[in-house]
């Protein structure tokens, strides 16, 4: 166990409960102190959301800690059954019951004795996994549960829908921008002929899950939560899946076309007309995406040359990078993710496409790479924009985790064609905002800001270097956007030579070695 204040992904716990409350009447229970009950909190404020199923939390107190949970999990669990009537309850571990080796299988099986509802434990490892690999998990577990119970049952309608369908899998709460990307992903396939069978977890009802089968195929949206349940399902029911992110232009015209070719599959065996999607490709290509016009307009082509930094989740941090070098002509000198269990698969994305790759959970070596890089823009979570305004560097959310800004009310999907116009808006103001407080220096818009030029690691290495007044007041002669930078190649010069402090002649030096 690692100590951390600050972690990119959270606990398997967090995964398990955004799960659980994203289905309809689901309920879930855990085991912890007063404090660890935030997650309610946590729910409704950034989605703005009323009507949804709290999470109830067993609280370990003094005297669980003195005598054991004893009845405790059990009383619980039957009280929520004979208050709420779900249709499950999920008893999910936590830090807590994994040190105070709690048996929740035991409490679950004591409780179904008494309990209506179906009890089922969340079946994660505490210690090995994360919150998104938590939320997969989870995820398949409820289905696969559903579904063998509806086949044991002969309940199982296998049978395919008339008309060419699909399901949504991993649209979960506390998903970035998930909400919206679910409404586009509705409107895509819709557009192009294809019902939506049912969307999963979120606002799904489990009394439909022995329905999922009837789709023709799946569709994973995000690979951080869904990829488990779509394997799953085409073990065990002969269900394709589409994993590809419809993020970008070429990306979303990748995921059409293999939509077409799947739906294709069908309706030969079907004796049905056989469908094309180009047409509908190339006009929401050319009317309904800007992002195409924009990547050719001069604004665009101003940004050649400009190099950028990206970090999130595996999804999203190679889907930017993407649209960034093969759709913007913009260069990216490293992209990276925390998503270590799927390192893999991002570095076969990405690669080709920049520089380095960066795999890590750790923030400090996140902060310390894009220091190095001095880029002109930075597009990552919330800790990178902080890191950002800490360098002076501008950045771009484009993935989880984030602040509650991030959960805005508008219509703002990161998916399909509607989704490329509303990324080349913060791609476009991210490499903009160093001219545009160039600008307000020149014209005395507001005061200059230090700039912090010493890595953003906390181990001790870094010495601190004086400046003189004169010294001082040479950056302040050249442009905003372009003083961190001088500043810190100043010092690094002074660092090599071995000068605690900083003249007028020593920035002259600095500044003819720099452009020999």
């Amino acid at each position: 166990m690692k100590l951390a204040y600050w972690m990119y992904a959270g606990p398997a716990h967090i995964g398990t409960l955004r799960v659980a409350s994203s289905f309809r009447n689901v309920h879930a229970i855990m085991h912890a102190p007063l404090g660890d009950d935030y997650f309610n909190v946590m729910r409704s404020t950034p989605e703005r959301e009323r009507d949804f199923t709290p999470v109830t939390a067993s609280v370990v107190d003094r005297h669980v800690l003195a005598r054991g949970s004893q009845e405790k999990v059990i009383n619980n669990i039957s009280r929520k059954d004979e208050e709420q009537h779900p249709d499950l309850i999920v008893s999910t571990p936590t830090c807590t019951s994994s040190i105070l080796q709690e048996d929740l299988q035991n409490f679950v099986d004591r409780a179904s004795l008494s309990s209506e509802s179906d009890v089922i434990p969340a079946d994660v490892n505490y210690h090995r996994v994360n919150e998104p690999q938590a939320a997969d998990r989870t995820l398949e577990q409820i289905t696969r549960f559903h579904l063998d119970r509806a086949r044991r049952r002969g309940s199982l309608d296998r049978s395919v829908t008339n008309a060419p369908s699909a399901n949504i899998i991993g649209i979960s709460t506390l998903g970035f921008h998930n909400q919206h990307d679910c409404r586009e992903l509705k409107r895509l396939p819709g557009e192009s002929g294809i019902a939506v069978n049912q969307v999963i977890p979120e606002g799904g009802s489990l009394k439909y899950l022995k329905d999922l089968p009837r789709a023709w195929f799946n569709t994973v949206p995000h690979r951080e939560v869904g990829l488990m349940t779509a394997t799953f399902l085409e073990k065990e029911y002969g269900m394709p899946y589409i994993s590809i992110t419809p993020m970008g232009i070429s990306n979303t015209a990748d995921f059409i076309a293999q939509i077409g070719k799947l739906v294709n599959v069908w309706t030969s065996a079907l004796s049905e007309k056989r469908l094309n999607y180009k047409l509908y490709v190339d006009n929401q290509t050319k009317f309904v995406s800007q992002a195409a016009w924009f990547s050719k307009s001069i604004d665009c082509q101003n940004l050649a040359g400009k190099e950028a930094v990206i970090f999130g989740d595996a999804t999203h941090a190679a889907s930017i990078t993407k649209i960034l070098v093969k759709e913007m002509g913009i260069r990216v000198s490293c992209p990276g993710t925390y998503c270590k269990h799927d390192a893999e698969r991002f570095n076969e994305q990405v690669q080709g496409l920049c520089d380095e790759v960066i795999v890590t959970e750790d923030h400090t070596e996140v902060g310390d790479t894009i220091a190095r890089i001095e880029p002109s823009a930075i597009f990552g979570t919330q800790m990178e924009r902080h890191i950002g305004k800490r360098i002076d560097i501008p950045c771009g959310v484009i993935s989880s985790p984030v602040h509650i800004q991030n959960f805005p009310l508008g219509y703002r999907p990161f998916l399909g064609y509607e989704g490329t116009n509303q990324i080349a808006d913060p791609i476009y103001n991210s490499f903009n905002l160093g001219m545009e407080d160039h600008s307000l220096d020149v014209f005395g818009g507001h005061d200059t800001k230090g700039v912090s030029t010493k890595s953003l690691s906390t181990d001790g290495r870094d010495i601190n270097i004086n400046w003189t007044p004169e010294a001082e007041s040479e950056p302040n002669k050249i442009p905003g956007f372009v003083r961190g930078r001088t500043k810190k190649n100043t010092e690094v010069y002074a660092k090599q030579i071995n000068i605690p402090e900083i003249t007028i002649d020593v920035t002259y030096a600095a500044k003819e070695k720099s452009s020999s």
